[in-house]
This record gives structure tokens, sequence and C-alpha cells, in this order.
């Protein structure tokens, strides 16, 4: 099996603007409008951070009927005065049944999805929960042969280093290493902390960024 890659982190949001002021505040630019998601009756907002690799602010689009089924980043469970936090990554594989056969957790089921013209299908559990808080990654298989992020704008961001937090280390350490997530440029580590978090460094613009969780250690 092949191995899996960094595709994209995930910050939650109860709006958008919410999100892309956050993303602003702490990075110096603003996320691109991305588009709606009509599966989950969600949107989104995303910035480039490589060729195959972006930042991504989603929240529930208030335009949109509820879907019959729990929304994915557990965005039925945020409340709406929530502060916008970074939630969660997705990891890209060729093989994503094959990929979710071998995790040593529990990821969900492979869901088709759609926004606008992309097609992927994306791991998901049936309640929508995060597995492992959201220090777990989804999984996501694009069904199209140029990475969405080529058609971003690029702001000149790039992600550098991806450090995943969670009380339990030893299960995300093997989690890790059962899909073989590898990506030549990008530092991924794996640190005790009292509740699951990410934290993502950025070179931007404007120096070198960070943005995710307090429990960063």
């Amino acid at each position: 099996m092949p191995p899996c890659r960094i595709d994209h982190i995930t910050v939650t949001s109860p709006t958008l603007e919410q999100g892309s002021d956050l993303v602003h505040t702490l990075l110096g630019v603003r996320p691109q409008r991305g588009g709606e998601h009509p599966r989950m009756g969600t949107h989104n907002l995303l910035l480039r951070l490589g060729d195959t690799m972006f930042l991504e602010v989603i929240a529930i689009n208030p335009q949109a009927p509820k879907p019959s089924r729990p929304r994915w980043f557990e965005l039925d469970r945020l409340p709406l005065d929530s502060t916008p936090r970074l939630r969660c990554w997705v990891a890209r594989s060729d093989d994503i049944r094959g990929s979710m056969a071998d995790a040593s957790e529990v990821l969900g089921l492979a869901e088709p999805m759609s926004r606008g013209s992309l097609e992927w299908l994306i791991s998901i559990p049936e309640d929508g929960s995060l597995p492992l808080g959201g220090a777990a990654p989804a999984l996501i298989q694009w069904h199209t042969t140029i990475h969405p992020a080529t058609g971003m704008q690029d702001m000149g961001c790039r992600l550098v280093e991806l450090r995943l937090l969670h009380p339990e280390v030893e299960r995300l350490r093997a989690l890790i290493d059962s899909l073989r997530i590898a990506d030549p440029g990008v530092v991924l580590s794996a640190r005790v902390a009292p509740h699951a978090g990410l934290e993502a460094r950025i070179d931007t613009p404007h120096g070198l960024r960070s943005i995710g969780s307090e429990y960063s250690v």
C-alpha cells in the first residue's frame, strides 16, 4: 500500500466570516471562497498551503437544507457562540478503502462527496464524530488527476509542521505508522497533551506563524 500524504487542515467555525477572521488574525492572509457541499449542508473557504495542500474553513451553510445524517467534523455539535479553531486534518490516499483497512483505528465509512465539479471519497464516522478527537486524520481519495490546490490563489503560504496532540499518544503514533503517512517538507509529530488538538506552523509572507491548540507542548 502506498503511503498517505497530508492533504489539508480544517478550521471549524460557526460562520465562514468568523473563520476567515481567525485565519487573518493568525496568518495575516484571508482564505478565498470555496463552495458548497450539498450532502452535508456545509460550505467552505480555502487557503493554498502548497501544490497539494490547503487550509479549509468549514461551517454549516444556513441557506442549505439540513442533511438526513449527522454532518461531518462534529459541526452539529458546534455551539453558535463558539470560537473557530483548527479542529482536524485530512490525509490523502490513492486507495482509501485499503488505507482504512490497514488503519489501527476505526475511521468511519468511505462516503462519496462533491463540491461544484469536484468529487471524492472521504472517511466519516456515521455519527459525524472525529476519531481521536480530531488528532486522527480523515482519509480522502480525490477523483481528479490534478489536485484542487493547484487551482487556488497562491498567497505565499506553506505548511511546514503539523503537531498532533493527544493524551493517548501511543495510539496516535500507531495510527500514523499504520497509514504510513509521510510528506517531504512537512514535519509531522505526535505529542502528549491533556486533550486532543492540533497545531500547524505555516510559513507566510509575514514570517512563520502558528494556528492551533492551546495544548501544544
